[in-house]
């Protein structure tokens, strides 16, 4: 299983996480993410977010784990995907329900 870089707790920056959640498709598909923390599989990049081209997705995703909203986990020919609410909780209580809840 391939790891792909995520900045560290500690490097999570504020305007990053706030540029990241702004745009309407990466928000729903962190809702989408939020959604599906029940226990179940993580979810695989094919199936989140609106219908778009895979091109566009990647883009989105990348921005997403860059940020430090996702984390993503390369497992055979899919790449798992989960929110990094622990973290983000971690580093500012309460921004991930308040911008999911809006």
């Amino acid at each position: 299983m391939t790891t792909f870089e995520h900045p560290d707790v500690a490097d999570l920056n504020l305007p990053a996480v706030l540029f990241a959640l702004s745009d309407p498709v990466r928000l729903e598909i962190v809702g989408q993410l939020a959604r599906w923390e029940t226990g179940e599989p993580p979810l695989v990049c094919a199936s989140v977010g609106p219908e778009m081209p895979k091109s566009t997705r990647s883009h989105h995703l990348k921005v997403l784990r860059e940020a430090g909203v996702t984390y993503s986990v390369q497992a055979g020919r899919e790449r798992q995907l989960s929110l990094r609410r622990a973290d983000l909780d971690q580093r500012w209580p309460g921004l991930l329900n308040a911008v999911l809840a809006g």
